[in-house]
């Protein structure tokens, strides 16, 4: 009878201990798991993507290329553009336009049906006036005159006054943009496109 009873005495102890230290556990803290952190949300409820990294739209990051066509769908060459940091570089090798000065303009929409409206005006997303001899220019789209050689080629180096491919301003936006050469130079001042006539190539900037 001595022995069944400490036995039955010491486990109640045993029982009254564990319950004890786990409560003392709880209370502490120091021993919970917090899985606040790697919660997983039940299916259908919302996530909070208030801290959440999104690409801009239109960012590839990198280089574009213009193949340059004539109204009869003539190519002419490529040019390739890239960001400056300071505005947009196009560079490349034409053939086939007509000797002298002509004007070279980014315009807004990615489109070149002859003869080139498609492309609409000249690119300009701080809304300015044509020119950088415009007191209240220039267009980001606005770009130095070609001069084409009497063998009717032209290195082509120009860049234009701001803007970016896929950064602030950019050119690569939802609806594309075009490069266009017109048929008489750019006179540099005069709104909307420097009376530089007629539109005679054109080229949608493609991006890589």
């Amino acid at each position: 009878m001595m022995m069944r009873g400490r036995w039955a005495f010491a486990a109640v102890t045993a029982l009254a201990v564990g319950a004890c230290g786990g409560d003392g556990g709880n209370q502490g803290g120091e021993m919970a798991l917090d899985t606040t952190s790697t919660a997983v949300p039940a299916e259908g409820s919302p996530i909070d993507t208030s801290m959440a990294v999104t690409q801009p739209a239109g960012t590839t990051g990198g280089p574009a290329t213009v193949v340059m066509r004539d109204a009869s769908g003539r190519e002419l060459g490529t040019l390739t553009a890239t960001d400056t940091g300071q505005g947009i570089s196009f560079a490349g090798m034409l053939r086939g336009l007509p000797p002298g000065e002509h004007g070279i303009h980014v315009h807004a929409v990615g489109q070149c049906q002859p003869p080139f409206e498609s492309a609409g005006p000249h690119w300009n997303p701080t809304t300015m006036q044509h020119g950088t001899q415009n007191p209240q220019g220039p267009h980001m789209g606005d770009m130095p005159n070609l001069t084409v050689g009497q063998d009717s080629t032209v290195n082509v180096q120009v860049t234009t006054p701001g803007g970016s491919l896929h950064g602030q301003n950019a050119v690569m936006d939802a609806d594309g943009a075009a490069v266009v050469i017109h048929a008489s130079a750019d006179d540099y001042r005069t709104d909307p496109s420097g009376n530089s006539g007629a539109r005679i190539a054109c080229g949608v900037l493609q991006g890589t």
